[in-house]
This record gives C-alpha cells, structure tokens and sequence, in this order.
C-alpha cells in the first residue's frame, strides 16, 4: 500500500503532521476525521530510489528491537491488541527500515498469522530465541511478560557484549597505533640520520647499526610487507569460515592468557542467561538447548552444549556432561545440579548469569588495569630503543670531542 504524507488540525485547532501506509487518499482522510483531525493537506510519500539497495538503508541496531519489545509489551499489557499494538509502533519508528519490517509484521499477522511466524521471517532482528519465545508466550497468554524478559535479557546481553569490545579494542588499537609510529620511524625519520653518519668516518655503534639495517629492509620491501600484512588478515578471515579452522581459533581463544578467562566466564554469563531466560519463559529444554547452542558463539562451547543435549534426550542430567565437557566451572555445573534436584532450575540459572555478570565486570576491570602499565612499557622501550641508538652515535661523537 501506498504511503501518505498528511498535515491536519486537531479540536484544540493545533496542527499534527505525520505519516501512515492506506489504500487510497479517501480511506487516509476518514481515518484522521475519525481521530478528529481535519487534514489540510495530503500527498503520497515520494519513493526513495535507494529504498530497494539494502547497503544504503540503516541497520536495525539491538537497541531498536529493545525498545520494540519493551512498548510493545507495555501496549499488551494495558490491553491493546497486538494489530493496533504494531500499527502504532509503525507510526513512531524512526529507522526505516526497522518501519518497513514492522509494517510488513502487522500485514502477516493481519492475513492471519500468529506474531512468531511473522516475526520467523527477519531472522536478522528476530532470531531463534526471540521467535520461540514469543510462541511460548502467545501460547501461555503472557506475551507481556515475555517481551518484557526478552527485553531485559536483550540490554544484558548488549552490555556484555560492550564490555569484551571495549577490553580487546584498547590493546588492537594501540598495537596499531605503535606499529605505524614505529613504521614512520623506519621508513621516514632513520633514512635522514643514514645520510647524516655515512660523514662521521667512523664504526657506529651496534644498536644503531641493527636500526639501519631494520629501516633498510623496511624500505626495501615496504610493498611486500603491506601485501603480506593484507593477505594475512585475509587468511585469518578465511580459516575462520571453514569448520576445521573456526574449531582450531576458538579453542585458541580460550587458551589465550588473561582474555581467554574472560572469553569463559563471557560464554559462561551468556549460556546461563540464555538458558534460564527460555526455560524461565516455557520453552522445552531440548529446544532451549538446541537454540542457546547456535548462539553460543564459540566452537567448542557450542559442541558442549550439544552434547548436554544429546545427554538430556537419553535420560541423564545436565550437570554430569556439562562437568565432562571441561568447559563449564566445577562451581557452575554443582548449582545446576543443586537446581535440577529441587526442580529451580531456571532460578539457578538465572543466579549464575548474575553472579557471572558480574565476574565479568571485574575480569574487564583487571584486564584494563594490566594492560594499561604493559601497553605504556612496551611503547617506552620499542619507541624509546629505536630513538636513542639514532642518538648514540651523537652521544659517542659529543664525547670524543669534549674529551
């Protein structure tokens, strides 16, 4: 349907603009006269020859399905119906493309589909979880209270996942940083004092002559240096996508010093969230198991999770294979055994994801303050090692001629 630019007046004689998708111009202007608005002025929203190229649209950000979720449970709970619900969340949307999913949501549900398999067809801001969700709320009558969970679930998980970006972008990016300071260095500033010893007539000491001869394969082979640099961020990209190659780097995460305590405690928090937040909302373990396990983000826990899942379906608990897998705290896999036995396990899960949110906070807390000194150490010796075996032939020369 057409969409309809309209400006108008309401009683008190205040003028209301906005937009909204109608049959026709007719069908528009009784709608506002209903509302007691009386149009002024309509016209059809001129089409944007971009709308149909996906790269110029905004993206849907995390953000945008949380406020969704958080009025959208609002406006059940007080009673509107979900059809009148995400006419007004249409209305509202800034984004829009997020407007454009919305819309396309209320004509599914309108044509006689339930919200979930509505929503199953934007898998990009809908995904398992969520969609599953919504089916177990719609068939237990509390799709308000299940909005609502995803909702703060959704803001936990957006806060996690700031917290681990923000400890590895600092060291990447100063490791960048410090590599195009000492690249300017080798490639610029040590050829000028090269010209100026080569008139000293004399053995320049050893430090400076391992500099030269670094800044002289620098220059030399800058482009292949570039190329080699490119192609190995490319090979790493592709080994990532291949099985074998993801399984191989994601058991190196969890090896690495420092973050890989944080990657396990990180996929620990997620796990134990995710799983109580379905569980806690009428989702089937096996289910919950099977959608918590795509999500899981990591290779190796993924594989855990499958076979806790595997487990379960032949009769055993979900403690006993996730203490196998290794990969799960002994601490953890005790508290979901406790919660198993006195039949709270979602309450037991729900307390582990808090209790490892907040380990995060203090594992992102200590990694910042480690690397921090280490990052300022590492700059002072590279930087200040290359600056002052430059000097040293100066030092040497100021010497011999004070002496």
């Amino acid at each position: 349907m057409p969409v309809y630019l309209w400006e108008g007046k309401n009683k008190k004689n205040e003028v209301r603009k906005g937009e909204m998708e109608s049959a026709s111009e007719e069908t528009l202007r009784a709608h506002l006269t209903r509302i007691k608005i009386t149009p002024t002025k309509i016209k059809k929203k001129p089409k944007d020859i971009f709308e149909n190229v996906e790269m110029f649209q905004p993206k849907v950000t995390v953000e945008n399905v949380i406020v969704f979720s958080r009025q959208f449970s609002t406006m059940i709970d007080a009673g509107l119906p979900i059809i009148q619900c995400l006419d007004i969340l249409h209305s509202q949307q800034e984004n829009l493309t997020f407007k454009k999913i919305i819309r396309t949501i209320k004509s599914d549900v309108e044509g006689g589909q339930t919200f979930a398999e509505a929503l199953k067809k934007h898998p990009k801001q809908f995904d398992d979880l969520f969609v599953n969700m919504v089916a177990a709320g719609e068939a237990g009558g509390i799709l308000d209270v299940i909005l609502r969970r995803l909702s703060a679930y959704m803001e936990k998980m957006a806060k996690l996942k700031r917290q681990v970006k923000g400890a590895m972008t600092y060291p990447i990016v100063t490791l960048v940083i410090a590599a195009v300071v000492v690249g300017v260095i080798l490639v610029f500033v040590i050829p000028t004092f090269v010209d100026m010893f080569s008139s000293f007539g004399s053995a320049l000491p050893a430090p400076t002559m391992i500099v030269i001869g670094l800044s002289n394969f620098v220059v030399g082979n800058i482009l292949w240096i570039i190329v080699g640099i490119i192609l190995a961020i490319i090979g790493y990209k592709q080994v990532g996508k291949t099985p074998a190659g993801r399984l191989f780097l994601d058991k190196l995460y969890l090896k690495l010093p420092v973050f890989g305590i944080l990657i396990r405690k990180v996929a620990v928090s997620k796990f134990t969230r995710t799983m109580g937040t379905m569980l806690n909302s009428g989702v089937a373990i096996l289910e919950a198991l099977d959608i918590v396990a795509k999500t899981a983000g990591n290779v190796v826990v993924e594989q855990a999770i499958y076979k806790v899942r595997s487990g379960i379906s032949e009769g055993r608990t979900m403690a006993e294979p996730l203490t196998e897998s290794g990969i799960f705290p002994s601490m953890v896999c005790s508290m979901i055994a406790v919660g198993e036995s006195t039949g709270a396990l979602d309450t037991m899960l729900e307390k582990i994801a808090d209790f490892y949110d907040d380990e995060v906070d203090q594992a992102v807390e200590n990694l910042t303050a480690l690397i921090e000194p280490f990052m300022l150490v590492f700059l002072g010796v590279v930087i200040g090692g290359l600056v002052i075996s430059m000097y040293l032939p100066i030092f040497k020369m100021a010497s011999a001629v004070g002496g």
